[in-house]
């Protein structure tokens, strides 16, 4: 693993905009100056060995955390993870019908050298995905022909897609984001997975979550022509849902709408599931030291809030990396995990995002910063694996 540079294309404004990739620069910028969030002046390449252990290392983990979701539907452990009690039997219901899951993203610390770490997994909303599957694959087709690439992202979300088809309510499925998203990052994500659901064959249709009725005649959710929805593809976190009067009705409706991600996946996009991993496989090399609600025998750790974003709420506890970032989170407690620094490359810390499409490893994309944290001011840059 290693950070190189190349020349931008003359036109990759352009280009990437043309892929669909049309939300512009980072928050915050490191390195003392601007910079876009999609950089393709500098990229990481790869080994074909290294790509095929963290591939190895990110389907384990995938398995580990569906023994992890087994483990407490069996346990009824839902209150480590700050989960309304009314929800609980809804999931564990959700879990036992296994209800149809898409995609997810393992976000991994990885120097070049032993097992790829994790530190955390968006299962329920995981964004960056239109980058990793598309526009990074464009960039090495034209920019390195040669070379390959960790990418079967796309490929493998269109078979998925077919594989749950006949689990689905309807033929008909529904895509979609919220409004309140000023950046413009939820409709891209929520267009490009409806682009691959119709190349699959289903009928699709997107709206707004704002934008999704209730016939209280019917008792069923309706789209803007006031027909019946049957599978409803997401990018809306089931933590916000459920506080909300909307939430209620759909986790009591379930299955008759099913929406996705399923909400057993509610218990995977908690960093709680970072404690239950840590005490079913203690000492495991792809996993980091995890408590809950206090550090343990830690004295050097990331408190993380159980539903925190974008690495908001996010204290470092270590000796010349002391850190902290504010925002909105934290009332439903914290887990505290081992500090293992990001490794550096030029000034810039790099955090490997690797995707899981059903329960088959698919891909990678690289957010970095020159911070300890990665958040919504981390640039996306491209990779390669040279021949």
């Amino acid at each position: 693993m290693r950070r190189e540079r190349s020349e931008p294309r003359a036109d990759w404004r352009k280009k990437i905009e043309s892929q669909g990739l049309v939300f512009g620069s980072p928050a915050r910028y490191g390195g003392g100056g601007a910079r876009p969030y999609w950089d393709e002046s500098v990229h990481y390449a790869f080994d074909m060995a290294e790509v095929l252990s963290i591939e190895a290392d990110v389907e384990l983990l995938h398995s580990m955390c569906l023994d992890a979701v087994d483990n407490v539907v069996l346990t009824e452990r839902y209150r480590d993870f700050g989960i309304p009690e009314w929800v609980w039997p809804h999931i564990a219901e959700s879990w036992k019908r296994r209800d149809p899951h898409i995609y997810g993203r393992f976000d991994l610390r990885y120097d070049g050298s032993g097992p790829a770490r994790l530190l955390e997994y968006n299962a329920d909303t995981p964004t960056s995905l239109l980058e990793a599957a598309v526009v990074q694959w464009y960039w090495k087709t034209e920019v390195f022909p040669a070379d390959d690439q960790w990418n079967s992202i796309h490929e493998k979300l269109v078979e998925r897609w077919t594989e749950v088809a006949d689990l689905l309510p309807s033929g008909v499925a529904h895509f979609a984001w919220s409004q309140a998203d000023p950046s413009g990052e939820d409709h891209i994500t929520t267009a490009y997975l409806q682009e691959t659901a119709a190349e699959a064959g289903l009928d699709t249709i997107g709206l707004a979550i704002e934008e999704v009725g209730w016939d209280p005649v019917l008792a069923r959710f309706v789209d803007l022509a006031e027909a019946p929805m049957g599978t409803v593809m997401k990018l809306y976190p089931w933590e916000w849902m459920v506080t909300e009067e909307f939430g209620k009705r759909v986790v009591e409706s379930l299955p008759r709408t099913l929406w996705v991600e399923p909400l057993w996946k509610m218990l995977l996009s908690n960093k709680a599931i970072l404690a239950v991993l840590w005490e079913m496989y203690p000492g495991h090399p792809n996993l980091l030291p995890a408590f809950l609600d206090q550090p343990g025998l830690l004295t050097e750790y990331v408190r993380k809030p159980k539903l925190g974003r974008e690495g908001a709420n996010i204290q470092i506890v270590a000796p010349g990396y002391e850190t902290q970032t504010t925002g909105v989170y934290g009332e439903e407690g914290f887990v505290y995990q081992a500090f293992d620094p990001l490794p550096e490359f030029d000034g810039y810390r790099p955090a490997l995002g690797a995707w899981i499409v059903g329960d088959h490893s698919a891909g990678l994309g690289i957010r970095e910063t020159a911070g300890l944290v990665t958040d919504d001011g981390a640039a996306f840059v491209p990779h390669r694996i040279p021949q």
